[in-house]
């Protein structure tokens, strides 16, 4: 028999490999928090104490203050409260005004609940009928008005610009009744005129309208929230 040729092996084109080169030594890597260059003048981070005053609370009202240090022991003295939980405060405020006019004049609710707005700091929510009456074309859902609840630091705000500075702008003004009282110690006032607010631009109003203020007491009897009110500084009339 033919001895059998021997196949040389077929190239695979791979080199034998050589031993490996030593790694080159890299440069160290910048840290990942560098820091602004200095001429650009701004700071990366915000200063701690900058970040304390933007988180810190309001600080309370004026209104409040005379609360705390003038009329609570006044009223404990007054009425024999054992503690300080126990005297009456202001729970809300509440703003409402009912726009019959808006049913063919929807502009009519727009002008006021903007004026609303302007006079509470705070925005309104848009009230809509319950009911559906005919007679006054009126159907269930269509909005007739609009309100506000105040609390806080806003309600006293609000409160202490009503008693110093709206109510003396009334024409002939001699104090608000001290018979507006519900029996559970709530009290609602009505005004007349939008424009005794000094926010309202007289010559911006399209007509003069009027809503009703109704401030909320935890007050258990009407003689308690009186006083209260009148320490606050409510102008009663004399009558």
């Amino acid at each position: 028999m033919a001895e059998k040729e021997t196949k040389a092996p077929r190239d695979t084109g791979e080199a034998k490999k050589g031993p490996r080169p030593a790694a080159k030594a890299r440069a160290p890597k910048a840290p990942a928090q560098a820091a602004a260059p200095a001429a650009e003048g701004r700071p990366t981070a915000r200063p701690k104490a900058e970040a304390a005053a933007a988180a810190a609370p309001a600080p309370p009202s004026r209104l409040k203050q005379r609360y705390r240090q003038e009329v609570v022991p006044a009223l404990m003295r007054e009425f024999g409260y054992r503690n300080q939980l126990e005297v009456p405060r202001l729970a809300k405020l509440v703003l409402n005004v009912g726009l019959g006019e808006a049913i063919q004049n929807a502009k009519a609710l727009e002008s006021m609940t903007a004026e609303l707005a302007v006079i509470s700091g705070q925005r309104p929510v848009v009230t809509k009928a319950k009911k559906s009456i005919a007679n006054f074309h009126l159907r269930a859902g269509m909005p007739i008005g609009a309100m506000v609840t105040l609390r806080g630091n806003r309600m006293y705000d609000f409160f202490d610009k009503l008693v110093n500075v709206a109510l003396p702008r009334i024409r002939d003004f001699r104090g608000v009744p001290r018979s507006a009282c519900d029996g559970r110690g709530s009290y609602s006032l009505g005004i007349r005129e939008q424009i005794v607010f000094p926010e309202i631009e007289y010559d911006k109003v399209d007509k003069v309208r009027s809503f009703q203020a109704t401030i909320v007491t935890t007050a258990g009897s009407d003689r308690e929230a009186l006083k209260l009110l009148e320490l606050l500084g409510m102008p009663f009339s004399r009558n």
